[in-house]
């Protein structure tokens, strides 16, 4: 039963995630660095892994998440600042499946499923002491 949960989970994350991510990362991105062309940039190329990451496509999360990592260093950003924007991600997917979902038992459990394969997929990042 949890297993058949979990492509509905991932539809799902799918159909309506997007926008949520995109306003995450746009809200820190713009508290990270000083320019609004580069927070957008960032934001777009970060928005695009977490598509990959969603969709199951690790091949070009892999590429992307590359992408990224040069973009931050250019950027003077950190792998710590990287886990913690994934972080809140994380967490405000999190927050909008407790919200709105609280009241279907199973299309919730479905959701919590996938953000936590989600979170299994995230490579480890060291967070600076």
């Amino acid at each position: 039963m949890l297993l058949a949960d979990l492509p509905e989970g991932f539809s799902g994350l799918k159909q309506w995630s997007e926008p949520v991510i995109y306003d995450r990362l746009a809200a820190a991105y713009s508290n990270l660095v000083a320019g609004r062309e580069l927070a957008r940039d960032l934001s777009r190329l970060h928005a695009r892994v977490w598509r990959a990451l969603i969709g199951g496509d690790m091949g070009a999360f892999e590429e992307l998440r590359e992408a990224l990592v040069g973009a931050l260093e250019s950027s003077s950003l950190t792998l710590d600042h990287l886990a913690e924007v994934d972080g809140e991600i994380m967490i405000e997917l999190l927050d909008v499946v407790m919200a709105r979902y609280k009241g279907s038992q199973r299309t919730a459990r479905a959701y919590h499923l996938a953000l936590m394969e989600l979170a299994g997929r995230l490579p480890p990042v060291r967070l600076a002491a």
